[in-house]
């Protein structure tokens, strides 16, 4: 069976307005969509880096307790959480090779947490 949901932790993690942080989510895989839905956002016109925001709310479903994973929360990242983000999300969609040790098995990191 396809794995389509990948949980994760933070290396710093999410601190909202009431000063709660959030650090385990849960990411899916991307569909086609997902990558052309943020194309038309007028923000990303604007800057092609804030696509990285948009496909990211998209395709993180859970985070800690929040309700929702919108724009706005991923602008809140730690650059160090939204870079392992990013490198997550390659790992996860095939679009980067897993990190391996030093006996060529992949690690911990680079398979689901």
């Amino acid at each position: 069976m396809l794995q389509t949901e990948f949980e994760f932790t933070l290396p710093k993690g999410y601190l909202d307005e009431a000063g709660n942080l959030h650090r385990k989510g849960v990411m899916r895989l991307a569909t086609a969509i997902d990558e052309i839905v943020p194309l038309r956002d007028p923000r990303v016109r604007s800057n092609p880096a804030y696509a990285t925001v948009i496909i990211l709310s998209r395709v993180i479903t859970k985070l800690g307790a929040l309700e929702e994973i919108s724009p706005q929360v991923v602008e809140g990242f730690f650059a160090c959480d939204l870079s392992y983000l990013q490198k997550f999300y390659r790992q996860v969609n095939e679009l980067e090779e897993p990190e391996r040790s030093t006996n060529g098995s992949p690690t911990l990191d680079a398979i689901a947490i």
